[in-house]
């Protein structure tokens, strides 16, 4: 598949890459509606992917000028995009774990980010501080070594993530190498 063109934000008039940014369109009772998978039919504006520039592009009512049409944005809107980018994100990790490309607890991770089999390391809200340093030590000494940069992210409480692949107690987990592994990791990073 082709790259997609840069597009611009409505919100900030900067070009970005389609990745991050989000695609809304005008839904069939003139309501904006957010299209994550960027397929749904019809005219469609772009938005940088956070929550401060969605709440803006509705504060001002840049979804009209930006969709050529008479729409309403929900003051809620912001939230909802919240909602389902989590609600993506989460999928995107379950997949990672159903097709082997995910590992949990502190060890593991450890052993996954410094066999370079780690694409990302996820920490759950409640991680202590000494379970990050170690994993973020282990991070640094990979790239030490000229091997890839390993992001790390912070994005869920330990309920969700642990709901979403199945586990309880899940604070550590390293996303590994495969197809689904880099899509949990594109999902994690917009």
């Amino acid at each position: 598949m082709e790259p997609m063109a840069e597009r611009t934000c409505i919100v900030t008039r900067q070009a970005g890459d389609p990745d991050r940014l989000i695609r809304f369109v005008a839904g069939p009772d003139s309501s904006v509606v957010p299209d994550l998978k960027r397929n749904l039919p019809g005219r469609g504006c772009w938005v940088t992917a956070s929550r401060a520039h969605v709440d803006e592009a509705v504060r001002k009512k840049l979804f009209r000028r930006g969709l050529k049409a008479e729409v309403h944005a929900d003051p809620g809107l912001g939230a909802l995009v919240d909602q389902l980018l989590v609600k993506s994100a989460l999928g995107a990790i379950l997949m990672a774990r159903k097709a082997g490309q995910f590992v949990t607890g502190a060890a593991k991770c450890d052993a996954a980010v410094r066999s370079g089999q780690a694409v990302a390391v996820l920490h759950a809200h409640e991680a202590a501080p000494d379970g990050v340093r170690k994993l973020d030590q282990a991070r640094r000494a990979v790239e030490y070594m000229d091997g890839p940069v390993i992001p790390a992210f912070k994005l869920f409480p330990e309920a969700e993530l642990g709901l979403a692949i199945g586990g309880a107690n899940v604070i550590h987990a390293a996303v590994l190498d495969g197809q689904a592994g880099r899509a949990a990791v594109s999902w994690a990073d917009s």
